[in-house]
Order: structure tokens, then sequence, then C-alpha cells
């Protein structure tokens, strides 16, 4: 999988204010505010940036946080995590593996088979939906 390389003026012209800041600044949409935390539609969540497609519906969760949760990505490849020591807490950062997108972090209190959290900014994703 080959990376997808831009600048960062090719991200802003190519993506909404807040899916710059959140999927190439590193910023965070606020809890309850983003347009996936509440969705039940059946689909594909695809990285906002290059498209890559990253979670499916029937992994999502509740979890109560406010953010779209997954308690795991499609495949491994698909979704990188990279230690984030920001905001004197130490978390996993998820990140698009193709394109580095911030997508959220990954927490160890989700639910079973994985135990995993994948809890992602709603500005960093898009829903491809599919008819059940």
């Amino acid at each position: 999988m080959g990376k997808v390389e831009k600048s960062e003026s090719e991200w802003q012209a190519e993506l909404a204010p807040q899916e710059y800041e959140v999927a190439r600044c590193g910023g965070t949409e606020r809890a309850f505010t983003g347009r996936y935390w509440d969705t039940k539609t059946p689909g594909t969540y695809h990285c906002v940036c290059c498209g890559t497609p990253l979670f499916d519906s029937s992994t999502k969760y509740d979890s109560g946080s406010g953010w779209p949760s997954f308690w795991q990505p499609l495949s491994a490849d698909v979704v990188g995590e990279k230690e984030d020591n920001s905001l004197f807490m130490r978390r996993i950062e998820a990140v698009c593996a193709k394109c580095d997108a911030h997508l959220g972090h990954v927490f160890p209190d989700g639910p079973a088979p994985t135990g995993l959290r994948y809890c992602m900014n709603s500005a960093s994703l898009k829903l491809e939906p599919r008819e059940e």
C-alpha cells in the first residue's frame, strides 16, 4: 500500500476546515457533536483524506464517550498507531496507515472480542452507506 503524500496547501484545498484541523493537525471535535457519534447507518467508514476503508459499521458500538467507537478496524494494516504524550497523558493515537491522517485514539477498555475501543473523530471519517 503506497503512502499518500500531499502538501499542507493541497490538504487544505481538499478538506473542510474542521476536517483539516482534526485529520491533518491532530485536533479533536467536541464530544457528542460529530456527524457519526450516534449514527446507526450500515456501511463502511473511510478516511476523509485518502478514502481508505477503515471500519465496518458492524464493529461500531455506543461507548458512551460521544465519539464514534469501533472494536476493530477492517484489517490490521489500515490503522496505524503512534505514541501520544500530549495533554499530560500517555495515549495511543490512531492514524490512517495510508496517509497518516489523525483519526482518534485507541483505548484498552472496549468490548469483546478485542477489548479495544477505537475512539474516532467523525471529522476524520466518511461513511459510505450500504443497503442491508
